[in-house]
């Protein structure tokens, strides 16, 4: 790790082989924690290339514990996370609304390391139960039309630098590889990311896959549609700037989307938007996620239809009852 660091240190890259080698290493428990702590702390404090970017992933690919889902177009809605906005979980509540509308989602997620609630603190808080089993998650995905992959439980690596990243509290290229190692692997994404350059090295990477993808940044910063502003998106269709006006939506103040800052008030919000009783900002906003997530898999379809779609699936109850499906599965 001595060399590795030194490397980084003067200001130099490391290849794609390269970096599949040391987050490998890492993910063997190669490395004590204050060498990790240091390796991913010289990352907060420059950017990482397409070449690091592309080898961490295939390292953590190549370790997961693989699952296989029985389910043709299958989507993911994920984000970094690492924005500082503490928002309500909007990505996993537009993952039960797509899954709602009848489409099949293998949503990965996490604890929160920067953000007081990840996807995986407000759903294990609402009490689900993780597993990396694959029939019990092939049975929710059937009978909820979502199964939820905990990523400590497929991927080694995280596993192994969880308590460096707990400790050290803020983002790090972790949270940049979270939306991209999937162990479902599905072929449509919906990645939100915490800033342009990121997303347009996820661009660059996602247009050698064969995934049908949307990145999506908010102008303002935030990994989701947030409607505090507009927002871009790179997709198949190429890089384009969605003006919140276009799409009719008024902006919203940035304190009408928050709640983040503890997993029961993130819990609470939660259920609030399942149950019909959250406010027109929180909906929408969920909304314009899920409209967009079934844009991905059908990009024939306009942004109104994909709305309407989502609208539906939330206000008929569809979406609380994947969730309840999942719970009770």
């Amino acid at each position: 790790m001595k060399a590795i660091l030194n490397h980084l240190f003067e200001h130099k890259t490391f290849s794609r082989e390269q970096s599949k080698e040391i987050l490998t290493s890492i993910a063997q428990g190669k490395y004590n924690i204050s060498q990790m702590a240091a390796f991913m702390t010289a990352y907060c404090m420059r950017a990482i290339t397409v070449d690091e970017l592309e080898g961490f992933r295939d390292a953590m690919l190549e370790l997961c514990l693989p699952v296989n889902l029985h389910a043709d177009q299958l989507i993911d809605l994920c984000g970094t996370g690492g924005d500082g906005k503490d928002t309500f979980n909007i990505s996993t509540l537009a993952s039960f609304v797509v899954a709602g509308a009848g489409y099949k989602v293998a949503k990965h997620g996490n604890y929160g390391v920067s953000s007081g609630c990840g996807s995986s603190n407000v759903m294990e808080y609402l009490g689900y139960q993780f597993t990396n089993d694959e029939s019990k998650l092939n049975s929710t995905l059937d009978k909820a039309g979502i199964c939820f992959l905990h990523a400590p439980l497929f991927h080694p690596a995280m596993k192994t630098v969880a308590p460096v990243r707990r400790e050290l509290a803020v983002k790090t290229f972790f949270n940049m590889l979270g939306p991209m190692v999937n162990p479902a692997r599905p072929g449509n994404q919906m990645v939100g990311v915490y800033n342009l350059e990121l997303a347009r090295l996820y661009a660059y990477l996602y247009q050698k896959s064969d995934v049908n993808y949307t990145i999506l940044n908010a102008l303002d910063g935030y990994d989701e549609v947030s409607l505090t502003g507009d927002f871009k998106t790179f997709s198949g269709e190429g890089e384009k700037i969605n003006r919140i006006a276009d799409l009719g939506f008024d902006k919203v103040n940035p304190s009408e989307i928050t709640g983040g800052h503890t997993v029961a008030e993130s819990a609470h919000i939660f259920m609030q938007v399942l149950n019909g009783e959250a406010t027109t900002a929180q909906n929408s906003v969920v909304l314009c996620n899920a409209a967009l997530a079934i844009r991905t898999i059908a990009p024939a379809k306009t942004f109104a239809d994909s709305f309407y779609e989502a609208e539906q699936a939330l206000n008929s109850g569809k979406a609380l009852n994947s969730f309840k499906q999942l719970l009770q599965n």
